[in-house]
């Protein structure tokens, strides 16, 4: 599934079905709400200086209320503080650690979404009809540490490097294109939102698109150009990329999909048996509800 600018239909068509079941998603408006602002502006190569083209946070409001009672929410947020954020900082997994990302698998599988998507791998031959082997291709796909940075010991992970955020050598922002935990390191005072990217179409976005893409700066280090869906489940991403990543070979895979009314090219890149990281990247919206 190398890169194309054509859609992959089949593609789009098992998001589009994963999109209708993500009954976790919040709504724009209603459960949450973000101001875009400003147009962020160019950012040198290894700078991180900014300028900042929003005086306010991206989320105005976000129901708390939501994050702690919806499970795979409430297990994802335990997640955050498991990991050491610099690599090449060898990561140490506690019992508890490891019993909170097993719950988290437990949630996220019982949820119409996973089990969606489980169905049509099995049917492609790429994954275990049996949940229990499921489950465990999973774990290795987004909990097995690895290698990031060969100085250290194994100091990374799937989950860490695109949901919770990590730096290189203290200078540089990797992953983070997650909204949970920018929303909840923003409201900690760690993440200064800069203003948006410009997208493909060179329109502005919406505050009710489920896209957006991001200029930010996370405990003094800036992220040039980022991205991260809005108010989707943490089951809907995990099944997005689990299923981009398990229907390639390839070291990186772009595969441009629509989903709902999004134009997305959706990155997967591969780090052995693992996802390295991975992220969607808004090419255009129709700009409706």
């Amino acid at each position: 599934m190398a890169y194309s600018q054509s859609v992959n239909e089949e593609i789009s068509a098992v998001l589009n079905e994963l999109w209708k079941l993500d009954t976790n998603r919040l709504k724009p408006g209603k459960d949450y709400a973000i101001s875009t602002q400003g147009r962020a502006g160019y950012v040198a190569h290894g700078s991180n200086q900014a300028r900042d083209s929003a005086r306010d946070p991206l989320f105005s409001y976000v129901d708390e209320d939501k994050l702690r009672t919806i499970e795979t929410y409430a297990h994802f947020i335990n997640l955050l503080d498991n990991y050491e954020m610099s690599t090449g900082v060898s990561e140490t997994v506690t019992s508890q650690e490891m019993m909170e990302n097993h719950l988290f698998l437990d949630a996220v599988l019982q949820t119409e979404v996973m089990k969606s998507v489980h169905r049509y791998l099995v049917k492609k031959g790429q994954a275990s009809s049996d949940a229990v082997q499921f489950k465990k291709q999973l774990f290795d796909i987004w909990f097995r540490l690895y290698h990031r940075d060969r100085s250290g010991g194994q100091d990374s992970c799937g989950f860490e490097h695109v949901f919770v955020g990590e730096t290189k050598h203290g200078k540089e922002i990797m992953g983070l294109h997650n909204w949970v935990q920018f929303y909840l390191q923003e409201k900690h005072g760690h993440v200064d939102y800069k203003g948006y990217k410009a997208r493909g179409n060179k329109d502005t976005p919406d505050e009710d698109d489920h896209v957006l893409n991001l200029q930010f700066s996370w405990k003094g280090l800036v992220k040039p150009v980022g991205s991260s869906f809005i108010g989707v489940s943490p089951e809907f991403e995990v099944a997005l990329y689990t299923l981009v990543f398990l229907m390639s070979n390839e070291r990186v895979t772009k595969v441009v999909v629509k989903v709902d009314e999004y134009l997305l090219e959706v990155v997967v890149c591969r780090y052995g048996y693992s996802i390295g990281t991975s992220y969607p990247k808004m090419l255009s919206s129709n700009d409706r509800d």
